[in-house]
């Protein structure tokens, strides 16, 4: 299994679209979540750095600027979403990846807290 470690430019970037209200509360994440044609366009148009900033975790042992090397998508290259938050926790859990869990969890609670989210 691979081991992550949190990609602190990501949580940098949540926080601060979560800050300018870039988010959405309700989505189904599978139903939104971008799939390999969603990145591969993305890339054509973006860094690999503004790529990684969409992902919480980093795959220790993987190259960079590779798809492999990042990991825990938190939005569909636009916004950020609450249900991805809420996938990436489950599954860092789910996998004992303890940083990434504890960084969507941060994550999830200030955009609560913005969102006033009771």
């Amino acid at each position: 299994m691979a081991s992550y470690e949190v990609n602190a430019d990501a949580v940098e970037k949540v926080r601060d679209m979560i800050d300018a209200r870039q988010y959405v509360l309700d989505s189904e994440w599978g139903e939104v979540q971008p799939d390999a044609d969603a990145e591969n366009a993305y890339l054509e148009r973006h860094s690999w750095q503004a790529y990684a900033a969409w992902h919480l975790g980093l795959t220790v042992g993987a190259t960079d600027n590779t798809k492999g090397r990042y990991g825990f998508v938190v939005g569909d290259f636009r916004r950020i979403h609450r249900s991805a938050l809420l996938a990436c926790r489950y599954r860092a859990t789910q996998w004992r990846h303890k940083d990434v869990e504890l960084a969507a969890h941060d994550l999830l609670q200030h955009l609560d807290r913005t969102a006033d989210i009771a």
